[in-house]
């Protein structure tokens, strides 16, 4: 049944809310899905104290974090067809319940085992609000407001990653690690009463297609076998044939999908997507961003810590001056997409926030670290700037009845980006450490590694090239 107050939609979303109602849409949307971000980072730093805590080696700790990977990869397909039937509302809703349920049952898992699967139903609650919560912004607002409002969509990506690791260290080192999942009650909480009183439903009751079954069932073995492989890759975590395996059947799954999906009118993933020119480049180029972008939260603290000897709390308090470049950009990204368009900020902008990835290969430990804050923060500046660009653009030509497609295929291949960011972070520093001949990684190795992600960011920019000049020009406000 539909809510009472839901809205029909309009095609067109031409349309602008009042700006009280779209940043208040906005800001509520941004703490639940920072909610989510930040519980994928913040337990990183207590995995030894669960291990200590379950009596097992560190090493098994890990399944902790590859569940709700995993799931969140499993489901995050199926989260357009849920959101149309469902309405989007009701089902981001019910998705902040099971994920502050599910971060309750963590806190509470008496052993390893207990804790897994609640982190599988952390997973399924985070595929829900992902790309629903930004459905549901999306079908809130006009075109000419979808800059501003992605803005906000930007933080919880850029700060939760970075509060993450030295906010669970300071948890754990004053209480238990079960309050780590402690910090999402509140907020969970919070976010449903917002959610009930101050969003309203738009539904287009003729987007609910047909389930595509046999489709999520292929798209989920491929994530499962993918995200598999991408997080055991040279981690020694599982033998190299059984990574290997995994790869293999992933991309065996890929081509069963393919082979299915062309025969469906409306399939799981809808890659004919892909042929609008400014989705298909910010999902391309986009994700070569977060690739190199999804490798520094990994290789930066371990060069403070492991390269500079500095403490887990000097390295978060360092590392966090991006967050705070991502915020001061906020205010300022409307304006600079006005004056300059998308195709010139995602193809300079893109330039410079290489360069500020590959300046962190001149770090050296003798550099006050107001030195290395202020290059942290400028750079965050213009990362912040990118990944709105790269958000707002993909839905600038996309109308409303295919955008819960866009939404859970962009979400989908997002999750992989990001995974495939610490991957490329850490393949980089092991192949550099074995090159120089290191038993263990010394400040040359990451310098390699960093410029290496550097040129990885880099390589989007000729991607984004591929724009017209007058790409996204309805939802920037630039005429050429």
């Amino acid at each position: 049944m539909a809510d009472a107050d839901a809205e029909p939609p309009s095609e067109a979303l031409d349309e602008p809310v009042p700006v009280a109602r779209m940043r208040l849409t906005a800001v509520i949307v941004a703490t639940a899905l920072f909610m989510q971000n930040l519980d994928s980072t913040v337990i990183a730093t207590a995995l030894p104290a669960m291990a200590r805590s379950f009596a097992v080696p560190p090493l098994y700790m890990s399944v902790a974090l590859t569940s709700y990977l995993i799931s969140l990869s499993v489901f995050i397909p199926a989260s357009g067809w849920v959101a149309d039937r469902f309405g989007a509302r009701q089902v981001f809703r019910i998705a902040i319940v099971i994920f502050t349920l599910a971060s309750l049952l963590c806190g509470l898992a008496p052993n390893l085992a207990a804790l897994v699967a609640a982190r599988a139903l952390q997973g399924l609650g985070g595929a829900m609000m992902l790309p629903v919560g930004r459905l549901l912004l999306l079908n809130s607002i006009s075109r000419s407001q979808m800059v501003a409002a992605m803005s906000w969509l930007t933080m919880p990506a850029l700060v939760g990653p970075i509060l993450g690791p030295p906010l669970g260290g300071f948890i754990v080192s004053v209480a238990s690690w079960r309050w780590v999942f402690g910090i999402n009650l509140p907020i969970g909480v919070i976010g449903v009463v917002a959610v009930s009183l101050f969003i309203r439903d738009v539904r287009d009751e003729a987007a609910a297609k047909r389930l595509d079954l046999a489709g999520l069932v292929w798209s989920g073995l491929a994530m499962v076998f993918l995200m598999s492989g991408l997080e055991t890759v040279g981690r020694d975590l599982v033998p190299l044939s059984w990574t290997l395996t995994a790869f293999v059947l992933g991309l065996g799954a890929v081509a069963g999908y393919v082979a299915h999906a062309r025969g469906v009118a409306y399939p799981a993933l809808d890659f004919t997507l892909m042929r609008e020119p400014t989705f298909a480049v910010s999902v391309l180029a986009g994700s070569l961003f977060r690739v190199a972008v999804g490798a520094m939260p990994f290789l930066l603290p371990l060069l403070l810590q492991l390269g500079f000897g500095d403490t887990p709390l000097q390295s978060g308090l360092i590392t966090f001056a991006s967050a705070g470049g991502a915020i001061l950009m906020k205010p300022l990204t409307k304006p600079i997409l006005a004056r300059t368009g998308f195709r010139h900020v995602l193809m300079w902008n893109g330039v410079i926030s290489a360069g500020f990835i590959g300046v962190a290969a001149l770090f050296q430990p003798t550099w006050p670290s107001l030195t290395l804050d202020a290059i942290l923060l400028v750079g965050g500046l213009f990362r912040s700037l990118q990944f709105t660009a790269f958000n707002t653009i993909a839905y600038a030509e996309i109308g409303r009845s295919r955008l819960s497609a866009a939404t859970a295929l962009y979400s989908t291949i997002q999750q992989l980006s990001l995974t495939m960011g610490i991957v490329l972070g850490a393949g980089a520093l092991e192949v550099a450490t074995r090159l120089h001949h290191h038993a263990t990684a010394e400040q040359a190795d990451y310098d390699a590694a960093f410029v290496l992600v550097a040129l990885v960011a880099l390589a989007a920019a000729p991607l984004c090239a591929r724009l017209s000049h007058d790409a996204g020009e309805r939802v920037s406000g630039h005429h050429v």
